[in-house]
């Protein structure tokens, strides 16, 4: 069986989170020095996290009962915990929450370093075929998408030394999304997706929690552009429209990937 931690360090960061996104949405105070722009895409975020806190929750329960389709979802879920948090720790202006994020990516970050090797030696046997493939191809044009939107808003900026529009309306520095976004989400995206389409080991276990990530990261941008489109902030139809998509492709994706491993087996029985 998986360790016992999985359970109650899973409920602690629920909790936490919980925490951190009911405060958020309901109390004024926390990102009343936040820009209307960043507000409602915190916003959007703190909605998402909490679609995150049930997938991670029923994820542990059926990961920790045995199921090696639960901890991939399970290490996807913390994946996604890791980058939102990041934001929240160094892209919201200090309030009595910071403590929270920094607790919820430091144990996020931990419990993948400990539990990754876990997941992976349980994960005995990687679908064929179709849902390779579809899985594979979503995860790599996905990535390429978005590398295409950010380089398209950053490469003109850098040329003309200007300051792209989303920083300004965002009243931030730098954006940390485009950093995660290109040293690690999306060359992450496209390695794994190559990688399984070569029927490589790390590429094909890598597919399912990146395609986690991608379900919950993009409801957590279909929810802020869903708010900045009824609060009139923006054009942010053709985007939610986009990203919708994508959401609706990753999770389809994520289905028949999760669905072609067929039944749970305990790495032991592999063989018999």
């Amino acid at each position: 069986m998986p360790p016992r931690p999985i359970i109650p360090w899973s409920v602690v960061l629920s909790v936490l989170v919980t925490i951190s996104s009911l405060a958020g949405l309901l109390d004024s105070r926390v990102y009343d020095r936040e820009t209307e722009n960043w507000t409602i895409q915190a916003w959007g975020q703190d909605l998402g996290n909490l679609v995150a806190v049930v997938v991670l929750l029923i994820a542990a329960v059926r990961y920790r009962s045995g199921s090696h389709r639960a901890g991939l979802v399970w290490l996807g879920t913390l994946m996604y915990l890791i980058y939102a948090f990041i934001v929240y720790a160094m892209a919201v202006h200090l309030n009595y929450l910071f403590l929270v994020y920094v607790a919820v990516l430091g144990l996020s970050a931990w419990a993948v370093i400990f539990h990754v090797s876990d997941v992976r030696d349980r994960t005995t046997a990687y679908p064929p075929g179709r849902p390779r493939t579809v899985a594979a191809w979503v995860l790599i044009l996905t990535g390429v998408l978005f590398a295409a939107l950010w380089l398209g808003e950053l490469v003109p900026a850098l040329v003309t030394g200007s300051v792209p529009a989303g920083l300004t309306e965002a009243g931030l520095i730098v954006n940390p999304i485009h950093v995660i976004d290109l040293s690690v989400v999306l060359p992450g995206f496209i390695i794994s997706g190559v990688a399984a389409l070569q029927n490589r080991d790390y590429g094909l276990f890598w597919v399912a929690p990146w395609l986690t990530f991608s379900v919950l990261m993009g409801t957590s941008i279909v929810a802020a552009m869903t708010l900045m489109l009824v609060s009139g902030v923006g054009d942010s139809l053709p985007p939610a429209v986009l990203v919708s998509l994508i959401v609706v492709a990753s999770l389809v994706a994520l289905a028949g990937y999760l669905r072609a491993f067929g039944g749970d087996r305990d790495p032991a029985t592999v063989g018999e």
